[in-house]
């Protein structure tokens, strides 16, 4: 089995979800005592999340790719970036990377793809939802993505002020509940979880549409990448 460098840290709280379902998913792959080779390089979110507000996606991206590279030097053979949003710089961290890197957006894909589904909702912070970087790469495998018309905003202060930091309300619950039910209303067959933390709060149990969990369809399609 490859050895898999996860680019952590946005936030913490997600990373640790991640370092669970991998070595989660090798140990049902290989059986007994196998779990993960994996390096975890945790950068300090809070100058990332500034970056992210002033829209200097340059020097964020900066970081990143200087992240992947430690990674790489110290041994990883495949690649995972631990959020959704930051994939906004994907080609950044993938240029001149001696690595394959596995995008977050494609094992989504994938899955929605095979269970029969074409028109999905996307949860996540303003940027994912609002630029274009992740719907377009859904779209061009022929999803039609819908996001809320309205209440983006609070959607995204849940994620920063509240599961980032791990706290969980039910009313933040609620709302989220609320998002996704007016999803269904205009055509979502499903939704997609795009914000490594949305787990913490929502899931099969609470959502009013089967719901995509992009942090364990990612860190499942590292383990395949890492064994194939």
């Amino acid at each position: 089995m490859k050895t898999i460098g996860l680019i952590g840290g946005m936030s913490w709280e997600s990373t640790a979800h991640y370092y669970r379902v991998l070595n989660q998913s090798t140990a049902t792959r290989l059986g007994g005592l196998h779990s993960a080779p994996l390096l975890i390089h945790s950068v300090d979110f809070a100058p990332v999340a500034a970056m992210q507000s002033a829209g200097d996606w340059e020097g964020a991206g900066a970081i990143l790719a200087q992240s992947a590279k430690t990674l790489v030097a110290a041994g990883a053979e495949i690649i995972g970036l631990a959020t959704n949003t930051m994939h906004i710089v994907a080609d950044t961290i993938t240029a001149g990377l001696d690595a394959p890197f596995v995008h977050i957006g494609d094992p989504t894909s994938d899955a929605l793809l095979a269970d029969g589904f074409d028109t999905v909702g996307l949860l996540g912070t303003r940027f994912t939802m609002e630029m274009g970087f992740y719907r377009e790469r859904l779209e061009a495998r022929g999803l039609k993505v819908l996001i809320p018309e309205v209440g983006r905003t609070n959607l995204n202060g849940i994620i920063y002020e509240e599961l980032c930091l791990g706290i969980i309300r039910e009313q933040s619950r609620t709302i989220y509940i609320d998002a996704i039910a007016q999803l269904a209303a205009r055509g979502a067959q499903a939704v997609i979880l795009g914000c490594t933390e949305i787990g913490m709060l929502i899931d099969d149990s609470t959502s009013p549409l089967p719901v995509y969990d992009t942090t364990d369809l990612h860190a499942k399609a590292l383990v395949t990448a890492a064994l194939a």
